[in-house]
């Protein structure tokens, strides 16, 4: 039987439907659903509500959730096809006429700092990180 990999226990080997399964995450967050929305952290929901309320107020614009940008394209080499690398920010919005991509950290991995770099180098877009 295939199983789908879940979202949220990595470790999880009989959870079908990531939705359904009462494993912990990776990093101890409980996601959360909002308006069909789901946030990886309660962190992450929260910080969305202000900006759904600053979008209202008109102090930001456009604002986006789960933007993904590509950091490295996917690429063949001596017949070896390379998967592309993608940062996926939490959110993205004008403010003051500047596009704001922005991150709900708990914790930085090597891997975030890394595409943090990465942003930066291929986007020239600093991340904005809510701690």
């Amino acid at each position: 039987m295939n199983f789908k990999r879940c979202m949220i226990n990595v470790n999880c080997k009989t959870c079908i439907d990531e939705m359904k399964c009462d494993g912990m995450s990776k990093y101890k967050n409980k996601k959360v659903v909002y308006k069909d929305m789901k946030f990886d952290s309660k962190k992450e929901y929260l910080r969305y509500l202000v900006l759904e309320d600053m979008q209202r107020k008109k102090e930001i614009s456009g604002l986006q959730v789960q933007v993904p940008f590509v950091l490295v394209p996917p690429f063949q080499l001596n017949g070896i096809k390379y998967k592309g690398i993608r940062y996926i920010c939490d959110f993205m919005y004008k403010k003051d006429g500047k596009i704001v991509v922005e991150d709900v950290k708990g914790m930085k991995t090597d891997v975030y700092k890394i595409k943090k770099k990465l942003m930066a180098y291929m986007h020239q877009v600093e991340i904005k990180e809510v701690l």
